[in-house]
């Protein structure tokens, strides 16, 4: 594997200049870039990975425990405020980007097409890294063009977080299972009945000031309806019969009072674990702390949290938009010896994925997804199908924060009442694509 690699960061020198010159005994130094929080102060001198929580926890222990293992390197972490995207362009800007930095896969798109990022495969392989071995959600995320432009990290999905506790008192668990819908009907008459029964809302959602969440599911139940409607990467198609469905369930959902209302993020989060209503629609990230929350006497999750992908409604396939975390290179001038440093803290990386899969995201390897010990974690043999089912926009759809942020804003006001489904679409269309048509 070494040789390999040497002589793939040989052939990279003919196309990076050596940086600064540095001594002979210090380590080689890598700056990393990263968003999941700063969290010093519990975790800063930990190496103890097994030990560590959360994203940041995980995250921060994990390069601790690289810097003590491999003393001629040293990677210093620079964290961003989430999700950083803004400060990586001016760095770039000026000439000074980090030499790795955590990236969202639907973000990939807007810096390798300007060859802003560099290709890894090779220098992946050499480092003992096979992309073969990538979850299809995963390879399919880091892939442009042929090229492999990240190393996928993990995976995540919007998921049904669900309080069986209320189901229970509503009459919707058979056999320890939740009773789920298949279908929009069946869902509003299952959210009837548990409204009913329970005397809360079915849904729990973040509705206010949400950047991404009513998005998302439009893009989940568009695809499960077999709607094409990035056919074209540069031209979304939103004024469609499918879109339409959609909308028309959701504000039906809003006019019954079946979904919480008013809520931010902060407060759908806590809502959920406060027992304010029964399926809570956020990610993978969420799973940990509800875990936690039902092994707490008191809690309203108390014996009674599960989680599952979201249900099949439409008859066209099973299928969940997916993004996820990966690390990109940033095009710099760097020496071979910087190189060599960098696709060893990739490796690292990879083979340290199921310690990250703990903090709920999916893991990005069939090796670790296969693993005993990774579905023996709690609830993941529930969303273990995502890495089959999970679907990204297609690969050149550039802007996707921004578009995510669009429709969401286009859909809230159909939701809420406060402008036509029809002319929120048309609205939603023209102004994703009016910001398409001016990339550069």
């Amino acid at each position: 594997m070494r040789g390999r690699l040497a002589c793939f960061l040989a052939c990279t020198a003919l196309l990076a200049l050596p940086g600064c010159s540095r001594r002979s005994n210090e380590p080689i130094q890598i700056t990393l870039q990263r968003f999941f929080g700063a969290c010093d102060a519990e975790y800063g001198n930990s190496t103890d990975v097994a030990a560590a929580e959360g994203e940041c926890g995980i995250i921060t222990t994990l390069i601790n425990k690289f810097n003590a293992e491999n003393p001629d390197l040293h990677v210093r972490v620079n964290v961003v405020y989430w999700p950083g995207y803004d400060q990586l362009s001016a760095e770039l800007a000026a000439g000074n980007p980090p030499d790795l930095v955590t990236m969202h896969q639907s973000v990939i798109s807007d810096y390798s097409q300007r060859h802003l990022i560099i290709p890894l495969e090779e220098g992946l392989r050499a480092a003992g890294i096979d992309p073969n071995g990538f979850t299809p959600v995963a390879r399919e995320g880091v892939v442009r063009d042929g090229h492999i432009y990240a190393l996928p990290f993990d995976n995540w999905a919007p998921l049904w977080h669900i309080n069986m506790n209320l189901f229970r008192s509503a009459g919707m668990v058979t056999d320890g299972k939740p009773l789920l819908p298949h279908s929009p009907e069946e869902l509003l008459r299952q959210a009837r009945l548990f409204g009913s029964a329970a005397a809360k809302p079915y849904l729990v959602q973040s509705m206010v000031n949400e950047p991404s969440a009513y998005a998302r599911n439009l893009f989940t139940f568009l695809m499960q309806q077999n709607s094409d409607f990035f056919a074209d990467p540069r031209h979304i198609k939103l004024q469609t019969p499918e879109a339409r469905r959609v909308l028309q369930l959701f504000k039906q959902i809003y006019d019954e009072g079946l979904t919480t209302k008013n809520q931010d993020y902060t407060a759908a989060t806590s809502g959920f674990l406060n027992g304010q209503g029964g399926v809570y629609l956020v990610g993978t990230w969420m799973i940990g702390t509800y875990e936690q929350a039902s092994k707490q006497s008191g809690s309203p999750l108390a014996g009674g949290y599960t989680v599952v992908p979201y249900p099949q409604l439409y008859a066209g396939r099973d299928v969940t938009y997916a993004d996820g975390h990966s690390w990109v290179v940033p095009k710099a001038q760097r020496s071979v010896e910087k190189m060599h440093a960098i696709f060893r803290l990739l490796r690292f990386l990879r083979d340290n994925d199921y310690e990250w899969s703990r903090t709920g995201h999916l893991p990005a390897y069939e090796d670790v997804i296969e693993s005993e010990r990774w579905r023996s974690l709690p609830h993941r043999a529930e969303i273990a199908r995502l890495v089959d089912i999970g679907k990204p926009l297609p690969a050149g759809v550039q802007r996707q924060f921004l578009i995510q942020q669009i429709v969401s804003e286009e859909m809230e006001s159909a939701i809420t009442g406060q402008k036509p489904i029809d002319a929120a679409l048309a609205d939603a269309e023209r102004r994703v694509n009016d910001v398409l048509f001016n990339l550069l």
